[in-house]
């Protein structure tokens, strides 16, 4: 049976730091895609940062690229998301989901831009608010 449990959410003043982790048991882990996803109230779920199954490879959303870090430790079949400089429009609640790879994708970009055409399991998410 998969597990899929985030963790290091939290509440962090402007311009603080948090580090969330996510583990994945019963699968695979180098066999599966892996990303961070968003949602705030009242908006759609954002790929925020997913990482290619092979590792070598990472997209970050706009809004995140030099502040956020993407990163997983194999054996431990956990993935990270180092949030540096946060601001107040990143509190959401954050999301790891994870998608096997097949012979046609994904790639880092094409989960992260439609996370449910590809993932095959989700997380219950972590919040992160973020105080002005």
């Amino acid at each position: 049976q998969v597990q899929v449990v985030e963790s290091g959410g939290g509440l962090v003043q402007a311009g603080g730091s948090l580090r969330l982790s996510c583990t994945a048991t019963g699968l695979t882990f180098d066999d599966y895609a892996m990303g961070w996803f968003r949602q705030a109230p009242g908006k759609g779920r954002e790929g925020v940062s997913c990482i290619h199954w092979r590792g070598g490879s990472a997209y970050y959303t706009d809004s995140v690229k030099g502040r956020f870090t993407i990163s997983r430790d194999v054996p431990k079949n956990t993935l990270y998301l180092q949030m540096n400089s946060l601001k107040p429009e990143d509190t959401a609640m954050y999301y790891c989901a994870a998608a096997r790879r097949r012979s046609y994708g994904p790639n880092e970009y094409d989960f992260c831009s439609a996370p449910y055409r590809w993932a095959n399991y989700w997380g219950q998410g972590t919040q992160v608010t973020v105080s002005s």
